[in-house]
């Protein structure tokens, strides 16, 4: 996996706000966490891509002006980590664990907390 790769064509298709090339990396048995669907859609671990799906395109809607610039990408064993930093400058992550075809298969999002 060429995780910096990865993290810009991540970033590209969520500065893109096209849904597809967002889902494209990730299976459709996707598990993925985050306190922000817990407060958008009412869960906090969203299972398959049809979940996934309706949260990003809830958070879409609701954040039109939605951007994100990768900050630093780390790599580990089949799995890798994101940072960036939002629209508002507020610092996220990524944990992403990928299988033999390179598909997400869970993942979840960490914010940082307000200070």
């Amino acid at each position: 996996m060429n995780w910096s790769e990865f993290a810009a064509d991540w970033e590209a298709g969520w500065n893109s706000h096209d849904l597809n090339r967002i889902m494209k990396h990730y299976r459709d048995d996707i598990e993925f966490r985050s306190r922000k669907a817990l407060d958008l859609v009412g869960q906090g671990e969203l299972k398959g891509v049809k979940e996934l799906r309706a949260y990003w395109a809830a958070a879409l809607e609701r954040q039109p002006d939605l951007r994100f610039k990768v900050q630093s990408v780390m790599a580990g064993h089949d799995m890798g980590v994101l940072v960036y930093t939002n629209h508002r400058n507020v610092l996220a992550s990524e944990v992403l664990y990928v299988d033999d075809d390179n598909k997400v298969y869970r993942a979840a999002a960490c914010h940082q907390v307000a200070q």
